[in-house]
């Protein structure tokens, strides 16, 4: 059967869904000259006057942001923090379930559909929407902080643990505090966040490729709401996940931009600062605006496949040039580490480890969460064509393979200078520079820090760019050919509140907002599982 030019029509058999609703129906189209709008009334509406609303309280605010955001953060991880875990294990075990059930052959798209891009594209955005900045910011601060509390070992305070060390940690023994630093590390980038990216992903596609349904959040949840979908308890739906959106990836350009300053001080000695940080937030979005006009295939695809090829480059250099034997012999053992301690990293009752449990896993799984809806939206969005088993294999097995190896590189690498070298350069530089103290131990330093520059300013405009796409399909109403205005108002907004929230508490304001969107949007993406489970079951094998 011909491949249809229309992603919204599927080839082959599918089982849809009979609604009278037509994309596009709740919406305003104005024409002001030669721009234009077409937005969902209600939704564009509640959603960027909210927005607007916490800018211009934020700015207004700003000595009392930052303690009003900290205990905020503390309060949602510190009571939240079995919710969160039980939460994801529930993701992975469903996503489990699906690769081994005859579910697995249901073909997104239809029986007859074939994949839009090739397998190096799908994986390439996967990994860049997915996981950048993170990686860059994370890839030796986490394993290198996790190796010093474990190495430390529990303090005790009346008897309660007041040190972030994982499970019981590893006190003086520095062979077993870098396994239980590396599988606490692997525990926060593999399996867990890509099922959560996986669950929200798949029934936007379902819904979308298989039902005919718009490809919008609410769509997942017509199983349960009926044609109620379309009217307020859907309205609600989208407009947190277009908060949850905007928070998470403000998130990830406040880290990106205080990483990038760090680097460019290391390199080229400019200062340090809110100010530098602002500047860069507002330059990389201006790059970012490029981008969202261009579109999906001629911006976004381009830069995610420029992305993998320089982190590519880097990872390799480093694992050429670092520990060579350690880090390849590391990446097997890190594994056996990590599937030795999951249960234990995964356990959401009972622990002791509370300042890890509460300081880490609790942030991890509501940033990824929060992300969940613009990361989901995106690989929904290339992932037509695929059975279900490959999609969730590809989604959740691949990138969490490449995390893992990254991991081992940057952060091995860093642990080997410290526990062999004696090299203290990353452990004393402050978080956002403690990739390029390891670099600077290793040839060709100059070099490779403005590569690592260059990626994280990639990987910045990257995000900002898929996820100004999937903000503007979910505020048009479902529609994925929505006038350039919009994605570009929507751009802008995500520079403002990273703007915002830098200067309203840093790091802790950033946190504490991803935290606060990511807790409704996992009480919605629990029912969204169930939802997507009942439309698995009508689809034809």
């Amino acid at each position: 059967m011909k491949e249809n030019k229309d992603p919204m029509i599927p080839d082959g058999e599918v089982n849809p869904i009979d609604t009278d609703y037509q994309v596009g129906q709740d919406n305003i189209v104005v024409s002001v000259g030669p721009f234009g709008l077409d937005i969902h009334n209600r939704v564009f509406a509640v959603s960027g006057v909210m927005i607007i609303a916490f800018v211009a309280l934020t700015l207004l605010f700003q000595a009392e942001a930052e303690p009003f955001f900290g205990d905020i953060r503390n309060w949602l991880t510190g009571n939240l923090d079995g919710f969160f875990m039980g939460a994801a294990n529930i993701f992975v075990i469903l996503c489990l379930v699906l690769v081994i059930s005859p579910l697995g052959r249901v073909r997104l798209g239809g029986t007859e559909a074939k994949p839009d891009y090739s397998y190096l594209s799908w994986f390439s955005m996967l990994f860049a929407a997915g996981m950048g900045i993170g990686l860059m910011y994370y890839g030796v601060s986490e394993p290198l902080g996790h190796f010093g509390t474990a190495f430390a070992g529990p303090t005790l305070e009346n008897g309660v643990r007041t040190d972030y060390a994982p499970l019981a940690g590893a006190a003086g023994d520095a062979v077993a505090a870098q396994k239980l630093a590396m599988a606490a590390t692997i525990y926060h980038w593999a399996l867990h966040p890509w099922a959560i990216y996986a669950i929200m992903a798949l029934g936007l596609a379902l819904f979308s490729f298989n039902k005919g349904l718009p490809l919008t959040i609410r769509s997942v949840f017509y199983p349960i709401l009926g044609e109620r979908v379309w009217g307020w308890p859907g309205h609600i739906i989208d407009i947190l996940a277009i908060l949850a959106t905007l928070f998470g990836l403000a998130t990830s350009l406040g880290l990106g931009a205080s990483q990038a300053a760090s680097g460019l001080h290391s390199v080229f000695g400019l200062p340090l600062g809110e100010t530098t940080e602002i500047l860069l937030v507002l330059g990389i979005t201006a790059l970012a605006l490029f981008s969202v006009v261009a579109g999906l295939d001629a911006g976004v695809k381009k830069l995610s496949e420029i992305n993998m090829i320089l982190a590519v480059l880097l990872v390799a250099f480093v694992l050429v040039v670092g520990p060579t034997i350690a880090i390849l012999t590391g990446f097997f053992d890190n594994m056996v580490s990590y599937i030795r301690y999951l249960p234990e990293l995964a356990n959401p009752v009972g622990r002791e480890d509370t300042g890890f449990a509460t300081g880490w896993t609790a942030f991890y799984w509501a940033w990824w969460i929060s992300w969940s809806p613009f990361v989901g939206m995106f690989i929904a969005r290339v992932s037509r064509g695929r059975t279900v088993r490959e999609f969730i294999i590809s989604v959740l097995l691949v990138p969490s393979v490449a995390c893992v190896f990254w991991m081992t590189v940057f952060g091995g690498t860093a642990i080997q200078q410290v526990v062999v070298d004696g090299y203290q350069a990353a452990v004393n530089a402050d978080l956002p520079l403690q990739l390029f103290a390891v670099l600077e131990g290793l040839p060709l330093a100059n070099i490779t820090s403005f590569v690592a520059i260059v990626l994280v300013i990639v990987f910045f405009v990257t995000s900002s760019d898929s996820g100004s796409l999937v903000i503007d399909v979910i505020s048009a109403g479902g529609k994925v050919e929505a006038p350039t205005p919009q994605r570009v108002f929507w751009c802008v907004f995500e520079g403002l509140v990273a703007v915002s929230l830098i200067l309203g508490g840093g790091l802790i304001a950033l946190q504490a907002m991803a935290v606060s969107t990511g807790f409704p949007f996992t009480i919605v993406l629990l029912i969204a599982a169930f939802s997507m489970v009942k439309g698995l079951m009508s689809e034809p094998r």
